[in-house]
């Protein structure tokens, strides 16, 4: 079951597709859809559409942090190494939060493995030197038995549990210009599955 805490960022990544693939006259059905959709809905919709990839989970969920890592769905990117990848996440709690993905579905255990917790240290430094927060907050959770970390800058009180905000495109591309591993380095644009309506399953609408 998709946790409370993801829904919002699931659907958001779906609903940038639909702006970006369907036709004006399109959009608006189709993003009300989404955005009225349950957990049980919004997970059956990413089966049925293939959004996202099985990862090494015992049970066989669909794992859409595999699916991030693998380019099938679109991401900010800014950092990454051997066993992991760095996001901005679009969903945030506060400006430049930051999501630690490891590339192995089931890598994260009670101690966080030397490599990630190198890319935490870096990222949280380089947080702290660009935008000026008081701290970076870190906390773990996990969606299809996927871990993954969060690096949320303390501005003013914020917490794990603070509510989040809808970030816009422009904001999410200038700071993933400004925390980028290096401008000599060309982050490519992960490759993101067309969703178009005359593919698109939908669940029935209730009467």
């Amino acid at each position: 079951m998709i946790s409370k805490e993801q829904i919002g960022q699931i659907k958001n990544q779906i609903i940038q597709q639909i702006e970006s693939t369907f036709p004006e006259d399109k959009k608006k059905s189709a993003k009300e859809q989404i955005e009225l959709m349950n957990p049980e809905q919004l997970e059956e919709f990413l089966k049925k559409n293939n959004l996202v990839k099985t990862g090494e989970n015992p049970k066989g969920e669909q794992c859409i942090f595999c699916s991030i890592i693998s380019g099938d769905i679109s991401s900010y990117k800014i950092d990454e190494n051997e066993d992991a990848v760095a996001i901005l996440e679009i969903n945030p709690i506060s400006k430049a939060h930051v999501l630690i993905i490891p590339k192995n579905h089931s890598l994260l255990k009670e101690k966080i493995p030397k490599n990630i917790s190198s890319l935490i240290d870096k990222l949280s430094k380089k947080i702290i030197s660009k935008f000026k927060p008081k701290k970076i907050l870190t906390s773990r959770t996990t969606l299809f038995e996927h871990e993954i970390i969060n690096l949320i800058p303390v501005y003013k009180n914020e917490t794990s549990d603070s509510k989040r905000y809808q970030a816009k495109k422009e904001e999410l591309e200038e700071m993933q210009k400004i925390l980028a591993k290096s401008k000599k380095i060309i982050i490519k644009e992960q490759k993101v599955k067309k969703i178009s309506e005359k593919n698109l399953w939908l669940p029935r609408r209730i009467p």
